[in-house]
């Protein structure tokens, strides 16, 4: 199971804040719009998500279909085969895609310690 390009989603409480301390750290922008309350930004081959009023706690999340350029691969493993497997084991999903769709689907996990873990398709 190839699970894509992973990042770590951050609920923050004030955007412009964290996007100035995150630069400090070498960051840079690559994505988002901040008038709606979210940026992604890029250090090296690390990618964080800063997140105002969208989430509740911080996301581990996973882009099947994307490379962590955010860029399309050729190959990968669907959002909704990844539900499948992760189903057939026994994991229970808290938001479930359409297993007949196609194309941008997400679904949503809890590991046994509380951390939400989203898998975010958008090809």
């Amino acid at each position: 199971m190839r699970l894509g390009a992973f990042s770590v989603s951050l609920a923050v409480k004030d955007l412009a804040a964290s996007r100035a301390f995150y630069e400090k750290l070498g960051f840079t922008t690559m994505g988002g719009d901040q008038a709606q309350g979210w940026l992604i930004l890029k250090n090296g081959t690390t990618v964080i998500g800063l997140f105002q009023g969208m989430f509740e706690g911080n996301v581990l999340t996973f882009n099947p279909g994307w490379d962590q350029e955010a860029q399309p691969l050729e190959t990968f493993t669907d959002v909704r085969d990844i539900q499948r497997a992760l189903e057939a084991q026994g994991v229970e999903l808290t938001t479930r895609a359409d297993p007949g769709g196609s194309g941008p689907a997400h679904i949503v996990l809890t590991d046994p310690d509380g951390n939400v873990i989203m898998f975010d398709q958008h090809v």
